[in-house]
């Protein structure tokens, strides 16, 4: 593998956990697109530093856009609260507003600088290696994967000095409030991450992927499992695995690495979407389909127990009868007699139909019930 692959993965491992981690805390919140307008917004917050300090490698540029995802917040919040306009509309008033400034900004006033449209909304990945951190003619790696490891570091001493106040604002805000934890204080602190790791990945990934993989490995991680912490580590490790597997799915038919990774995220959650267990549509169907069974069953040992020993039993357990009986389509009955004899609730004498032990009690149960 060559050092420039290897930096490439590196920089997009630690970009999906830096993003998965505050995103854990945007999924449970319902607050993912809130990822979606930030990324947009911070356009003209990046144009203005750019301005004032005519550099694209100032750190003004990372501050005044983490500054702009803050104000995005701040302006959802208050259209939100004049209770005139949802959330999801306040979210599609502010960011396009926003986006749509810094857009203007780049085309009125900076029309010869490199501030591309493409490189922004999708990011390219294969050119973060060329841009290098080098201290007295030392070349110590990648710009990005600084950037991006900072960010992570903030990210978990954030998280773990926090856990407890992020877990009770998020779940229950108003005991948060009763409980001297200050709900509001921590939403604009997470806010504040969320806007600086956005920013961080922006040059690196681009913006739709910086939404990928906000929302797409806690989404996954989310059908996996009710516990936080559980949930924090699911989705780190799902955005490495997205990264790792987007980025040789790439290389495989050379492809963009954004879009690779992007397609990936979308592929493993649509496979635990489907497989998980428990929780997966596959498990749900299958879960449906044994409680059809059951429900008919229990149907059927009712009938039999309710006409068990008067002068009509015979005619009424007879196996020929049943779907008449019963309002049920022959060949059901057939698979429904079929069941209860595989599970033991009923016994076959010739052509009737006779409850055991289990049976009958599967049949008194229900009644009682």
């Amino acid at each position: 593998m060559l050092q420039v692959q290897l930096e490439i993965q590196l920089i997009a491992i630690v970009t999906a956990v830096a993003c998965a981690l505050p995103g854990v805390y945007l999924v449970l919140r319902r607050m993912t697109l809130m990822s979606d307008a930030i990324s947009h917004a911070i356009l003209p917050g990046i144009v203005l530093a750019f301005f004032l300090t005519e550099s694209l490698s100032s750190p003004l540029l990372i501050l005044a856009a983490a500054g702009t995802g803050v104000l995005t917040v701040v302006f959802v919040e208050l259209l939100q609260r004049t209770k005139l306009v949802k959330e999801d509309a306040a979210i599609g008033l502010t960011f396009p507003a926003l986006f749509s400034i810094g857009v203007i900004l780049i085309s009125r006033f900076a029309g010869n600088v490199h501030l591309d449209m493409d490189a922004v909304l999708l990011g390219e990945l294969a050119y973060a290696p060329l841009n290098r951190l080098e201290i007295a003619s030392y070349d110590l790696g990648p710009v990005s994967l600084y950037v991006m490891g900072g960010i992570l570091m903030l990210s978990l001493v954030f998280i773990f000095v926090f856990y407890k106040e992020l877990k009770l604002a998020t779940f229950d805000a108003g005991l948060a409030a009763t409980l001297g934890f200050a709900p509001a204080l921590i939403h604009y602190g997470l806010m504040t991450l969320v806007s600086v790791t956005i920013v961080g990945a922006f040059d690196a990934v681009g913006s739709i992927l910086v939404v990928a993989l906000i929302a797409g490995p806690p989404a996954t991680a989310y059908l996996m499992t009710d516990r936080l912490s559980r949930m924090l580590i699911l989705s780190a490790v799902i955005g490495s695995v997205n990264a790792v597997s987007g980025y040789w799915l790439a290389h495989l038919f050379d492809v963009s690495i954004a879009g690779a990774i992007a397609t990936m995220t979308l592929l493993v959650f649509g496979l635990i979407f489907l497989c998980v267990p428990n929780r997966g549509l596959i498990a749900i169907a299958r879960r449906h389909a044994r409680q059809r069974w059951e429900f008919a069953q229990t149907m059927l040992v009712i009938h039999l127990l309710n006409h068990e020993g008067l002068p009509e039993a015979e005619e009424e357990s007879a196996i020929a009868n049943l779907h008449e009986h019963l309002s049920w389509d022959p060949t059901f009955a057939h698979q429904v007699v079929r069941y209860a004899l595989n599970n033991r609730c009923v016994l076959q004498e010739e052509t009737q139909l006779v409850l055991t032990e289990h049976g009958r009690s599967v049949a008194q149960q229900a009644l009682v019930q």
